[in-house]
C-alpha cells in the first residue's frame, strides 16, 4: 500500500506540455513543490538529473520512471504525468515516452525508495494499465486506477 501514499489525484498532470526531459522534470517536480513547498526544486532538479546522467529511466515501452534522492523531501513523494504528444527522453529503447512516474525520495529512506519502485514496476508490468491510464479524462480517475492494480498486484 505504498504507491497510495507516495502518489495523490494533486499531483497528477494530465496534459504535460514538455516536449524533451529537461523541460518534464521542471514541469513535474513544479507539480510536486506547489502540494509539498518544502522540496526544494533545485535540490530535486539536480538529484534527477544526476540519477538520469547514469542511465537513461526510459525503461519500458512510452514510460519513464525518474527517480532520485532528495534531501528536502520529508518522505518518499511523486508525481504522475500524461503526455498526448509523446516526449523525447533518450530511453533505452529510443521511443517517445507518454506516461512518467517521478519519484522523489529523502536519502536517509533507501529502502522505501526500492520498494516503491518495486511496488510501481508490479504495477507496469500488466500492459492494460499502460493503456487504461491514457484512456483517464481525470487525475482522480488515474489515481484511483493505480490503486486497483496495485490492489489486483498484490493479491
Amino acid at each position: 500500500m505504498i504507491l497510495e501514499k507516495v502518489f495523490s489525484p494533486e499531483t497528477i498532470i494530465m496534459n504535460l506540455e514538455s516536449t524533451d526531459k529537461d523541460e518534464l522534470f521542471e514541469e513535474m517536480v513544479e507539480a510536486l513543490v506547489s502540494v509539498q513547498p518544502e522540496i526544494s526544486r533545485s535540490e530535486a532538479l539536480t538529484a534527477l538529473r544526476e540519477r538520469e546522467s547514469k542511465m537513461s529511466t526510459g525503461i519500458m515501452h512510452n514510460i519513464a520512471v525518474p527517480h532520485g534522492n532528495c534531501a528536502s523531501a520529508n518522505d518518499v513523494v511523486g508525481a504522475i504525468g500524461i503526455s498526448r504528444k509523446g516526449i523525447d527522453y533518450d530511453s533505452l529503447d529510443k521511443a517517445p515516452v507518454f506516461l512518467v512516474f517521478l519519484i522523489l525520495c529523502n536519502p536517509s529512506q533507501p529502502e522505501m525508495h526500492l520498494s516503491v519502485l518495486k511496488e510501481l514496476a508490479s504495477v507496469l508490468q500488466n500492459p492494460a494499465f499502460v493503456k487504461e491510464v491514457m484512456g483517464k479524462e481525470n487525475p482522480q480517475e488515474v489515481y484511483d486506477l493505480l490503486c486497483a492494480y496495485k490492489e489486483a498486484s498484490s493479491v
